[in-house]
């Protein structure tokens, strides 16, 4: 059984907007999942559906099977959220903020934990600081310790980097790395295309409040990844040759590049004919590389074409 499921949840405001249309997403316990969608797509809005924080106008969530509405508290005991939004008593300690979090989900004291927490992330050397006398990244890093005071079984991370510095970044993937390997189950919604690459075990693309695909990172761009050929001429071009009219080629850099498109899975990529077209023509090149679709490639693709 997963440890999240939703089934057609639907969430419908009052002016009529549809945020959610009948999503059906199922998450299974200790994978990191990646949520991606443009500004307005609905990832925010799930995550708050989930963490019974949004209504949903129909469907059903389940969390490690306590249902969002009927078993409210069971339910969200198993959930740490990092929200986009940093909200925090700003008059408190570090220590102080954390511990009270454990507390507001009836967890006993465990000096030990907490100490394990705070050094995780690096903020052991700040636990008597105010929250008021840290920086934004660090006022992060106690976000992300507030959420996990309770032990949670899945932790959101809403666009967790958002505005913080590369060091932090990389720190925080770590941290999730880590959090996978002790069994909790993280779903992350970004803007960096790199974190999901980076992290995720599986991609779901979201817009418009649907979703577009859930799919195996690795199977992703395995199915929808592209690669390029560039070709560095010896001499510009002012046109493609006839006998290439209609293949999926580019001349960029005023002529003196030359770059294919192909499916690198295909029984036939056709570099073979397009390499003795080119002789064929006279056109010369004097080096060639070639590059795999990033994620983001594959992201904006996907997203455009279902604009």
């Amino acid at each position: 059984m997963p440890i999240i499921d939703c089934v057609a949840v639907t969430k419908r405001y009052a002016n009529g907007q549809l945020a959610l249309d009948a999503v059906d997403l199922a998450i299974d316990k200790g994978e990191i999942f990646a949520l991606l969608g443009p500004n307005g797509a609905g990832k925010t809005t799930l995550i708050g559906v989930i963490c019974g924080t949004v209504s949903m106008t129909s469907g059903a969530v389940r969390v490690a099977g306590a249902d969002i509405q009927r078993d409210f508290r069971a339910a969200r005991y198993r959930i740490g959220l990092v929200p986009q939004e940093i909200a925090l008593d700003i008059f408190a300690t570090v220590r102080g903020t954390v511990s009270f979090s454990r507390r507001l989900f009836g967890r006993p004291p465990d000096p030990a934990f907490l100490e394990r927490l705070l050094r995780d992330l690096s903020l052991w050397e700040k636990r008597d600081s105010r929250i008021i006398e840290l920086s934004g990244g660090m006022k992060r890093r106690v976000m992300i310790a507030k959420a996990l005071a309770h032990e949670p079984e899945v932790l959101f991370l809403d666009e967790p980097t958002a505005g913080v510095d590369v060091n932090l970044r990389r720190d925080m993937w770590a941290l999730v790395r880590r959090l996978r390997e002790g069994g909790v189950t993280v779903i992350l919604t970004t803007h960096y295309i790199e974190e999901a690459e980076e992290m995720a075990d599986r991609v779901g693309v979201i817009d418009n409040g649907r979703i577009l695909l859930i799919e195996d990172k690795a199977q992703l761009m395995r199915k929808l990844g592209k690669r390029r050929l560039a070709l560095v001429l010896h001499r510009p071009l002012r046109a493609l040759p006839a006998s290439l009219a209609g293949w999926p080629i580019a001349l960029e850099d005023g002529g003196r590049r030359l770059v294919y498109s192909f499916d690198a899975s295909a029984d036939d990529t056709g570099l073979s004919t397009l390499l003795r077209r080119l002789a064929e023509a006279g056109v010369d090149f004097a080096d060639l590389e070639t590059t795999a679709s990033s994620l983001e490639d594959i992201f904006v693709d996907l997203v455009g074409g279902a604009a």
